[in-house]
């Protein structure tokens, strides 16, 4: 469906710029995180506006790891063997408003 298409690009690239997060924390920046919490926002309204994608979402979120490296990937030239081979993140985590993973809410001085 139109709405598990659109599930599946959001948490690609919330999910690629979560990665890009936890493994180039040198190179964090204001626009990663804004993409990180209007991905979070508009994946929460997707949900609300579809209670039937709740279901799917583990399963979406293990079909768009692998787009999610890639984007990670290209966008920080680190090679594929420095991400996980699975996903290691999960669902509830990624969509939790103040979850970046090995970060201890650095994050927070990009909001400043």
């Amino acid at each position: 469906s139109k709405q598990r298409q659109e599930l599946r690009h959001r948490l690609s690239v919330l999910l690629g710029h979560l990665l890009k997060w936890e493994y180039q924390p040198q190179h964090r920046s204001r626009s990663w995180l804004a993409t990180i919490r209007i991905q979070r926002r508009d994946i929460g309204r997707l949900l609300q506006d579809n209670p039937s994608l709740q279901p799917y979402l583990n399963e979406a979120l293990q079909e768009t790891y692998e787009n999610a490296k890639d984007l990670a990937m290209g966008e920080t030239d680190l090679p594929s063997e420095t991400f996980s081979r699975q996903c290691d993140y999960d669902i509830n985590s990624m969509l939790n408003t103040t979850f970046f993973r090995n970060d201890h809410n650095a994050w927070r001085a990009l909001l400043d």
